[in-house]
């Protein structure tokens, strides 16, 4: 009768030839799952520390409605639509 290690090699036998074409997809997203998980984890890190990067704050103006440009491929405000 076959044993544990038999039945092991046996199963990662058929794993193989059964999945040789999902293989390298496979392995692509567990790396990708990996660098994920530790970037995030060294984000956690980061915070619990107190060390994380102060939030960037862009500064805006605003800009009174129809004083600014259209971008191009936009419609100006009241304008008809074009079938």
């Amino acid at each position: 009768m076959f044993g544990l290690s038999e039945l092991a090699i046996i199963l990662i036998v058929v794993i193989a030839v059964i999945g040789i074409k999902k293989l390298p997809e496979l392995t692509r997203s567990a790396g990708k799952a990996a660098r994920i998980l530790k970037a995030e984890a060294r984000a956690a890190k980061d915070e619990e520390a107190g060390t994380a990067p102060a939030p960037r704050t862009v500064q805006g103006e605003v800009v009174p409605p129809g004083t600014g440009t259209t971008p191009p491929g936009a419609r100006e405000a009241g304008a008809p639509d074009r079938p």
